[in-house]
């Protein structure tokens, strides 16, 4: 329990709400940066005003990556950052971001609102005296960014890789070093050479980031993140403070934000690939299937070794994995006779368009 006196009141003038939220991404980073200003911009239009959402970017108000700290202690009220970046506080984190091989963006959306993902979510967060609801999707991520081309799992082995959470975990099982690093600190990492690859999101923001003028080789399958999806943390004791009216608006804000950023990244992220590899010469390859299968079967160890060494009270991240892996069984048959029949299918090779 957070001693009341250590939460920052809230500014209230004229019945009027203000609260800080602090966020893990560089200032104005398209999709991730603006996704979060927009979600502040829309709780503060959609409340009339009453409640008003002042944004601070990485480092502003505490490091990138030190937003749960924040939220917990009432630094700010509110967070936008990745669930995953805090699998130092629990193993269960993880699970609502992205976990390899896991769940697509609906998939992961499907989980939230009609299974049991929201209810597990809260029960893990409200010992640190936190809400979280999710808040923005990049979709399927990229492996990353190479120097060099990797024919083999011996190409993977001495690797620096910029690379968080149980995807780490998996390379370095196989060999790679992994190293955690925020968004705004990947690009001088890789030109000095602190590190030989790196995983951030995919073309939207890797070209923003210029990630390109250093690392020519590009690499899917995004095993690692199929669905990746962004959190908004609130301070608890904030949260029981707003009217059930403001705290619908932020729900209903939060998950508009998932959404819009879904179809933003969907939006951007082909003509920033055509721009990568057209106009920078980047090489797009996929993991030859040797690297997939050993990437497959270390992520499955990861996620056993998660559940054994489960000592959580009421085992909250053993009941999350047997959740979140009964909900994956009865979810993928669907997705592979309907979405992924329905992709493989676009790919025969007739004409498809206008006639001129």
């Amino acid at each position: 329990m957070i001693a009341a006196r250590s939460i920052a009141a809230p500014a209230i003038s004229k019945g009027l709400i203000e609260w800080r939220m602090v966020t893990s991404w560089p200032k104005g980073l398209p999709g991730l940066g603006t996704g979060a200003e927009r979600l502040a911009e829309n709780i503060t239009a959609m409340s009339g005003g009453r409640l008003s959402i002042k944004v601070y970017s990485a480092g502003e108000l505490v490091p990138a990556l030190e937003c749960f700290g924040a939220v917990a202690n009432g630094t700010a009220q509110m967070g936008h950052d990745a669930a995953y970046y805090h699998t130092g506080k629990s193993e269960g984190c993880a699970f609502f971001t992205a976990f390899p091989f896991g769940f697509m963006a609906g998939e992961m959306d499907a989980w939230m609102k009609y299974g049991n993902g929201q209810t597990l979510w809260d029960e893990l967060y409200a010992p640190f005296g936190i809400r979280g609801f999710h808040a923005g999707s990049t979709g399927t991520q990229m492996l990353g960014w190479f120097k060099r081309e990797i024919r083999s799992l011996e190409d993977l082995k001495g690797l620096k890789f910029r690379s968080p959470g149980n995807q780490g975990r998996v390379l370095e099982k196989l060999g790679v070093t992994p190293v955690s690093l925020p968004g705004g600190e990947i690009f001088p990492a890789l030109q000095s050479g602190a590190i030989d690859a790196a995983e951030w999101v995919g073309p939207y923001n890797d070209l923003a980031l210029g990630f390109y003028q250093v690392c020519k080789y590009y690499y899917s399958h995004g095993y690692h993140e199929p669905g990746a999806t962004l959190q908004l943390m609130i301070n608890e004791q904030a949260w029981q403070s707003l009217t059930p009216e403001l705290q619908d608006i932020v729900k209903t804000a939060a998950s508009a934000a998932t959404r819009d950023m879904l179809a933003e990244y969907n939006a951007r992220s082909g003509p920033a690939l055509r721009t990568l590899v057209e106009k920078h010469g980047v090489l797009v390859r996929g993991l030859p299937e040797e690297v997939l299968m050993a990437c497959g079967e270390k992520s499955n160890e990861v996620l056993n070794e998660i559940y054994e060494s489960d000592t959580s009270p009421k085992h909250i991240v053993r009941r999350i994995i047997e959740d979140f892996l009964a909900f994956r069984k009865e979810i993928i048959p669907w997705t592979r006779i309907g979405e992924q029949a329905y992709v493989n299918a676009r790919r025969l090779p007739f004409a498809f368009g206008l006639k001129t």
